[in-house]
């Protein structure tokens, strides 16, 4: 397209450089006004460059000055730069959403942050263009921050930082709540660390809280994502602390996942232990069958927790005699259980070698001398030996509040006393007490502290005429039916409400 003038030729030579940056053949159409304007127009050749009045849809008119090519290729230039930004754009938008997604992806295949820690990492890095990156989580038991990932360095050769830390940027970092960065080509930026500890100048820095929210509520730091020596220019920029913003939100959730999978995965073996625990201190105590051939008995023992200190135990002894001992140790739980552990099996060996019930009682308290003073418990125990052969019961007590002899025959209770102190509280040998005991008319009642001090649904207590009263009531029956009639009153007394305490009761007969 030519103009048939000098003026023509260099239009001619500019439209070709034009349309070599457009990509594209162009038109230039003027406007009644005079100015020109670049048009394109789709066409079956394409877009092309017309010269010549708008309305008038010839080619002949006068060629545009010097100043209107200037704009003409202006308009282009800006317009291709603009294209060029929007492109880099797009791509840095790209690499940006796929780093969201892959980290997605990472923390929807795995519970274990350890595992997903390193590749997080070195994702974000790669897309910051960090040299050096770190992921730092909260220890709330120390009250530090310890190292889970790096990239650039050895996790192992950092130490944990203190929260309370003046000179960590990663401590002011989760103390405050917000991101903290350096920008060494900015003069007037402040390095964030201590003048004369850490201190990051020359390098750019970036470091970002590692928030979680639970819906309704505000975040709270759980860990902090630090990157510095970037690669290439010297500073993060805007847009680097948004995307590492958003992602430590999704790490954020990802840490407090885990956390709550850990404390579950903990609760359920904590579970399992004490239902072992549980188990295995009910094998402890004896069945009533180890005696059935002497006596009719029936005992049973409900801890409050999963494992308690109430106990008792039955024994068979030589020349057809029996051993019964019922126990309370001060308190409930493991430590308690312990002491019901070692009484169980120091009465096991005791009661034969022992001459009497004081006796036995006494060698109890010397093998339990150093746990009772570092626990610093108690317990009471109520032993008696019955002897069918002479028609007595010889028994010591160590402060046991509950024991009763009741006549089969009247349903008069007695009450068997204290022969001593609780073991524990005071050495002392005590005595011991012989009473009579008449086959078929004798009976034993036993139980602790537990179910004569239960709370009923007015606050008052179940006491001990209560469990009185039924054995009097049901003399006659068997050892079992008495049991039975004490814990169901006991339920409906209590309303079914959880014990506060082990409860135990043994009934015996001879």
């Amino acid at each position: 397209m030519t103009g048939g003038t000098g003026t023509g030729s260099r239009l001619d030579r500019l439209l070709a450089v034009l349309e070599r940056l457009a990509g594209a053949r162009l038109r230039l159409r003027r406007s009644p006004d005079g100015s020109a304007r670049l048009e394109p127009v789709p066409d079956t050749d394409g877009v092309w460059l017309e010269i010549g009045d708008a309305g008038s849809g010839t080619r002949e008119a006068a060629a545009p000055s010097p100043a209107e090519l200037a704009a003409i290729v202006g308009a282009v230039l800006a317009a291709e730069r603009d294209a060029a930004q929007v492109a880099a754009e797009l791509s840095e938008r790209y690499e940006e959403i796929d780093l969201i997604y892959t980290i997605s992806e990472i923390l929807g295949h795995t519970i274990r942050l350890d595992e997903a820690a390193q590749r997080i990492l070195t994702e974000v890095s790669t897309v910051v263009r960090a040299g050096r990156a770190t992921l730092l989580v909260h220890d709330p038991e120390q009250h530090v921050l310890r190292m889970v990932a790096a990239r650039g360095m050895d996790p192992k050769d950092v130490e944990p930082v203190e929260v309370d830390d003046l000179c960590s940027v990663a401590a002011r970092v989760f103390r405050e709540r917000r991101i903290v960065s350096y920008d060494p080509t900015d003069p007037k930026a402040v390095s964030p660390g201590c003048p004369e500890g850490r201190n990051y100048r020359g390098r750019a820095f970036l470091s970002v809280p590692v928030l979680y929210a639970a819906p309704g509520t505000r975040g709270k730091p759980i860990g902090v994502i630090n990157l510095t020596d970037r690669l290439g220019e010297d500073a993060f920029t805007a847009g680097d602390r948004k995307l590492v913003a958003a992602i430590a939100n999704q790490i954020g959730a990802a840490v407090e996942n885990a956390r709550l999978v850990a404390q579950d995965l903990s609760q359920q073996q904590v579970r399992r232990e004490l239902e072992l625990a549980h188990d295995l201190q009910l094998k402890l105590l004896p069945s009533p069958l180890v005696v059935a051939a002497r006596a009719d008995v029936a005992a049973r023992c409900r801890q409050a927790d999963s494992v308690g200190g109430d106990f008792y135990n039955l024994l068979p002894l030589r020349s057809d005699r029996l051993g019964v001992m019922i126990g309370d140790v001060t308190s409930h739980g493991f430590s308690a259980a312990l002491i019901m552990a070692l009484v169980m099996a120091a009465a096991g060996i005791h009661a034969e070698s022992a001459d009497t019930p004081t006796d036995v009682l006494l060698r109890i308290e010397g093998s339990l001398t150093d746990e009772l003073a570092s626990t610093e418990m108690f317990l009471t125990v109520f032993y008696a030996v019955i002897d069918p052969a002479v028609q007595r019961i010889t028994y010591a007590n160590a402060g046991h509040p509950h024991a009763f002899l009741v006549s089969a025959r009247t349903g008069v209770a007695t009450r068997l006393e204290a022969t001593r102190p609780p073991l524990g509280l005071a050495t002392a040998p005590g005595e011991d007490v012989a009473r009579p005991w008449v086959r078929r008319d004798a009976l034993l009642c036993l139980f602790t502290d537990g179910v004569a001090e239960a709370a009923g649904t007015h606050d008052d207590r179940f006491g001990e005429e209560r469990v009185l009263g039924h054995v009097a009531r049901l003399k006659d029956r068997p050892a079992r039916d008495i049991l039975e009639a004490v814990y169901a009153d006991l339920a409906g007394f209590t309303g079914g409400a959880p014990p506060s305490d082990d409860r135990t009761v043994v009934i015996l007969k001879v």
